[in-house]
């Protein structure tokens, strides 16, 4: 038995083959699964869930099913923040906070998106401090369909500008911010997506930090089971 990890979806009704790459895994890997971990950014922008897209909820009702046969779990991600309890329900997902330590086969685990480990990205993480306010998440939910969906392709425009012109080293993980993150949990073992850097990192003293890839050219899906760790990509085709 094993366990699943994956994110960086980034799905979207203009990305038909990324949602039924999805689906085909949905459908034929998960038979010897003891749990689906999604790491964030399932989707490529979230502007509420009573403005969920035709194909959206059509994977909740896949999702939901899926539910009825192993356990899904579900981290925010900084594209899909807003998703909630409602679209949650629907697709049978147990909504997990940002940074989450689990028992992974005896193994103490974190389990996060990964964003906050990016402490080098200080405009992002000024930006992310403001759209956390609980009022400026009610204030957004309450506009007008209109105008949620011109903010978010804005800030989408916004943050593929910015990305363009920062170094490679400001947008991955700090290292520091790893170690200390594992100190404190008194973990051995972290697992995050947000890079789009698939990895798995040795550390000091016996410590790794896994990285699950996008799914932007094939699919990216990390297999932990009580022996083994292993990343595996899905092609499309």
């Amino acid at each position: 038995m094993h366990t699943l990890f994956i994110g960086d979806l980034h799905l979207s009704a203009d990305r038909p083959d990324i949602t039924q790459a999805f689906i085909r895994f949905l459908d034929n890997d998960l038979a010897h699964a003891d749990a689906l971990y999604i790491l964030g950014d399932l989707f490529e922008v979230w502007v509420g869930d009573d403005l969920a897209e035709p194909f959206a909820l059509a994977l909740a009702a896949k999702l939901h099913d899926v539910s009825q046969k192993l356990p899904l779990y579900f981290v925010h991600g900084n594209r899909d923040f807003l998703l909630g309890q409602h679209y949650a329900r629907k697709a049978g997902m147990q909504l997990l906070p940002e940074l989450s330590c689990i028992n992974l086969y005896g193994r103490k685990t974190l389990i996060l998106h990964g964003d906050t480990l990016c402490t080098l990205d200080a405009d992002y993480q000024k930006f992310r401090r403001f759209r956390n306010r609980p009022v400026i998440q009610w204030c957004y939910r309450h506009l007008p369909r209109r105008l949620r969906l011109k903010i978010a392709a804005k800030l989408r425009h916004n943050s593929q500008q910015q990305n363009q012109q920062k170094s490679q080293q400001i947008m991955d993980v700090t290292p520091d911010e790893v170690c200390t993150l594992l100190a404190e949990q008194h973990a051995s073992l972290m697992i995050h997506g947000h890079t789009h850097r698939p990895a798995i990192h040795q550390l000091a003293n016996g410590q790794q930090r896994a990285v699950v890839g996008d799914w932007y050219e094939q699919g990216s899906v990390l297999q932990v089971s009580a022996d083994a760790m292993t990343l595996h990509q899905l092609p499309f085709a």
